[in-house]
């Protein structure tokens, strides 16, 4: 299914405009619409779990199979079902007039639709294969934005151990200052930066490394770098810079 396509049957995603993440113009859509990469949605506009491009042990030993079988199955997987669930509700207090309802699954489609959006970025940010460094015209602005790529790694490690309670550390590009942004966003929605398109996302809730890392999130982080997809990142980028 290409991109018009989505966003024509996509009719859930036209209600999920009122919350936090919304996506409105296609300029916003394409980024997270990368074919056979980023599948959130049927034909029916009905939110899916798309699945992996691996097998559970494909990470081993930085992500352990275990702990990538309940990440995605029951947490991802938890929140596809909970959004469906929140359009349906929200439809259903629009029919009624029912106001007093329905701000409460806005936000909750705002929690498990970002939590949706990002957990399918992130699956796609990995791979047995990955490690080593960026290249090419993400290196380049990477080198532009923060001197060298190590000063770039311990940035964005630093802010992805440190964000408070749950959350993410997130590498993004910014179309309305032609810049690359990093930044922690709690939970799935709180602190993002409006306009910011994600190219690499850190999972640092306690579901993510908590069977194999026990409460040792930094070397969680530190081994997530041996699996990152720098290949991925950098379609992400290529798709993001056609917002300039």
């Amino acid at each position: 299914m290409d991109r018009r396509n989505f966003i024509k049957n996509g009719s859930a995603l036209s209600l999920l405009g009122m919350s936090s993440y919304a996506f409105g113009k296609d300029v916003f859509t394409e980024p997270f619409i990368v074919k056979d990469m980023d599948n959130l949605v049927n034909e029916k506009g009905e939110y899916i779990l798309a699945p992996l491009p691996y097998d559970f042990n494909a990470l081993e030993p930085s992500m352990d199979a275990e702990t990538l079988n309940l990440h995605y199955t029951f947490h991802h997987g938890g929140a596809v079902k909970a959004l469906n669930k929140d359009v349906g509700k929200i439809k259903d207090a629009l029919d009624k007039n029912d106001t007093e309802t329905i701000d409460y699954w806005i936000k909750k489609s705002a929690y498990h639709g970002s939590s949706h959006i990002l957990h399918s970025i992130f699956w796609t940010n990995l791979s047995g294969k990955g490690g080593g460094a960026p290249k090419g015209e993400l290196l380049s602005r990477i080198e532009k934005e923060y001197g060298t790529y190590d000063r770039f790694k311990s940035l964005i490690s630093a802010i992805s151990k440190n964000v408070d309670g749950a959350g993410w550390g997130i590498l993004a590009y910014h179309p309305f200052t032609d810049k690359l942004v990093v930044f922690q966003c709690e939970n799935h929605e709180k602190l993002t930066q409006w306009g910011a398109i994600p190219l690499l996302v850190i999972d640092v809730w306690e579901h993510a490394y908590y069977l194999k890392y026990r409460n040792k999130r930094g070397d969680f982080v530190d081994a997530l770098f041996n699996i990152i997809n720098w290949d991925n990142v950098s379609m992400r980028l290529d798709y993001a810079l056609k917002t300039k």
